[in-house]
């Protein structure tokens, strides 16, 4: 019997180009814009529109005084409710980032703190 020797050939190493290295960056690029071109024109589906509003009726509105917080606005329109609920529910209905209100600021007020609501 004879032996067979099989020699092992020599690795080649893949060579790409400057045209494949182009093409191969497009193709794992593309995904990426895709995501982000859909993220961009859907993205204004959810944004508020001011024809849809509340109903009048569901709310009083306040003026704001030089002094005046939040706090103490929710105490003299709603003296027997926690004024940290009250405060809550002002800031939700005037879309406030924060607590900070300025003078002469109009807040609306939810009816269920108001005179007529209680």
């Amino acid at each position: 019997m004879t032996a067979i020797t099989i020699t092992p050939q020599p690795r080649t190493r893949l060579r790409m180009t400057a045209r494949g290295r182009r093409v191969l960056t497009a193709l794992a690029a593309f995904p990426v814009a895709a995501c982000v071109a859909v993220a961009v024109i859907s993205g204004g589906g959810a944004l508020a529109s001011r024809d849809a509003g509340a109903d009048p009726a569901s709310f009083s509105t306040v003026v704001v005084g030089a002094g005046d917080s939040l706090w103490s606005i929710a105490e003299r329109v709603a003296p027997s409710s926690d004024p940290r609920d009250v405060i809550d529910d002002i800031a939700r209905l005037n879309a406030l980032d924060g607590v900070a209100v300025s003078a002469g600021q109009e807040l609306a007020i939810p009816t269920q703190y108001t005179a007529d609501g209680q």
